[in-house]
């Protein structure tokens, strides 16, 4: 008889505190909202998510050509009968050299699509998982006066000192923003109704703003 052993309980924060991006001083906290973070993450969901996703980008140019579109092959090779060969019609039949594929691959679209209320559970899965991991933080805004690569490079090392891979989401990207940190690597910066799980789960970090927040929890609460 094996004895059972109870496993304790994660003690999550609940309230994380808000930090100014560009000095990394706290500004003050936030309470996460316990219907979207209730420290559930649902794996099978999150992984038929991103199939789907992953579905949608492949290209489906495969193409091969069947003996009716090969060029050439219009003259019968010997009459039917009287020759002691097997009949056959055409030089481009799939069993030649330089005939036809008998099965081979056409363009495809592998795209499909599956319900809203899904891919709103699963950005709430992957959130998540980034609060269970230690991987969410808040900022106040991004807010650069001019499009500096070096700025904003600076302040990220300030905010998160060891990172492989950041996501931000915020509420409205600007022009400064935008060029700023596009030369940066593992950096992708997202507004706040134009991501979706995958683009969370392929990120290590995950960073919020306080006002791209509200309108996500609004998002999957619908």
């Amino acid at each position: 008889m094996t004895a059972k052993v109870k496993k304790d309980k994660i003690k999550l924060e609940k309230t994380l505190p808000v930090r100014d991006f560009l000095s990394g001083k706290e500004l003050r906290s936030i309470d996460l909202d316990e219907k979207i973070f209730d420290a559930k993450v649902n794996k099978p969901l999150l992984h038929q998510v991103v199939v789907m996703y992953q579905a949608a980008k492949r290209a489906g140019t495969a193409s091969t050509k069947t003996r009716g579109e090969v060029s050439g092959g219009g003259k019968k090779p010997w009459k039917q009968k009287g020759t002691g060969r097997a009949r056959v019609g055409s030089s481009r039949n799939p069993l030649w050299k330089g005939g036809g594929a008998a099965f081979g691959p056409h363009p495809k679209d592998y795209s499909y699509s599956i319900p809203k209320k899904i891919k709103r559970l699963a950005v709430k899965s992957a959130l998540n998982a980034k609060w269970v991991g230690s991987e969410l933080f808040f900022i106040d805004e991004i807010k650069l006066g001019e499009p500096k690569t070096k700025i904003f490079a600076k302040a990220l090392s300030k905010f998160l000192k060891s990172y492989k891979s950041v996501m931000f989401i915020v509420d409205g990207i600007d022009d400064n923003l935008k060029r700023a940190c596009r030369n940066i690597p593992r950096i992708n910066v997202s507004d706040s109704g134009n991501f979706n799980a995958m683009d969370i789960l392929l990120h290590k970090d995950l960073v919020i703003s306080e006002s791209a927040l509200k309108k996500i929890c609004k998002r999957i609460s619908k």
